[in-house]
């Protein structure tokens, strides 16, 4: 892949990137393990559907997965980093529309405009400041690098909508379920490093020779960090869904983002507090009830006693 042609060349990484994905899918494969294994041991037992019929369902995540990092990659081509991270939030609103289409999920105009805001904070908060060389990169990428960064939205709004119709459909055991999909993951990721070896003509050796080179603390972190969140994400779709996964996943950038001051020594912009406010009020907007956002008047209701009798005249025809 790009990221991968760069970290070796300017030598800052010494690992294949193509490996951290495949361990982060095999980490996920052998936690959802244990965890079947000691849930089989309570009566009664999960439900675990063998159908093929349900099985063959669980590739097609892995499968949208895997051409939208390769759009990833194709898109970085064309426009900077910066670019392409304002681009991202694309699909919040391209989640909120198959979310709808696909799922059958209604939703209200007052939460169409809540997603709508999510994605002008997280927008927001991420765009620099006015003269900074950054700033004017975001007009200047050309047409394909837009076009891709569209399709890369939709189809990482796609996987997720289609994974929570997958965690829906039964009543079996989520640790079974992240195994189907898991093993699916880890197989085609698998597969990926073995094309790599091919287009490289094996010059680096097997892909398992080189599975842990250059590998440090910071790098099995970071293995664990999208372990972890996979294995939480599994959790939302089941038990929640995935307007629930967009909000947690912009509010966890902020988070990082406000962490960073503190850490990091990272100087916060007007944009980025601008940015928070607005995530907040989109936060609210779309789960407060209603009556919390539209100031409605209570229903009057009539007392029997006070009503007055009024005598009507009846005119008979003569």
């Amino acid at each position: 892949g790009i990221l991968t042609t760069l970290s070796q060349t300017n030598g800052k990484y010494k690992y294949d990137y193509a490996t951290i994905p495949f361990l982060a899918e095999v980490f996920k494969l052998i936690v959802s393990s244990v965890f079947l294994w000691r849930e089989r041991k309570k009566s009664p037992p999960p439900k675990m559907t063998t159908d093929w019929k349900s099985v063959r369902l669980f590739p097609i995540p892995s499968v949208i997965y895997l051409i939208h990092n390769n759009v990833q990659f194709a898109t970085l081509m064309y426009v900077d980093t910066s670019t392409y991270q304002i681009m991202g939030n694309l699909k919040i609103v391209t989640t909120g529309i198959l979310f709808r289409l696909f799922l059958k999920k209604k939703l209200s105009n007052l939460q169409w405009m809540a997603i709508v805001l999510l994605a002008v904070g997280t927008t927001t908060s991420q765009v620099k400041g006015c003269g900074e060389a950054s700033c004017d990169s975001l007009f200047s990428a050309p047409i394909q690098g837009y076009m891709l960064g569209i399709l890369s939205a939709c189809l990482s709004a796609l996987a997720g909508v289609y994974t929570e119709f997958l965690m829906k459909k039964n009543n079996d055991s989520l640790y079974w379920q992240n195994i189907q999909l898991y093993t699916f993951g880890s197989i085609f990721n698998m597969a990926r490093l073995v094309v790599d070896d091919f287009r490289g003509g094996f010059e680096k050796g097997p892909w398992w020779q080189r599975l842990f080179n250059g590998y440090s603390i910071t790098t099995w972190l970071v293995v664990l960090n999208l372990g972890s969140t996979g294995l939480l994400v599994s959790w939302l779709m089941k038990y929640a869904d995935n307007i629930v996964k967009v909000y947690s996943t912009s509010m966890a950038m902020l988070l990082t983002m406000v962490l960073s001051v503190f850490l990091f020594s990272f100087k916060p912009t007007l944009q980025l507090f601008l940015g928070i406010i607005v995530c907040m009020m989109s936060l609210h907007m779309y789960f407060a009830p209603p009556h919390m956002l539209v100031d409605i008047p209570p229903a009057i209701k009539s007392d029997p006693e006070s009503l007055v009798n009024v005598p009507v005249d009846r005119k008979t025809d003569s």
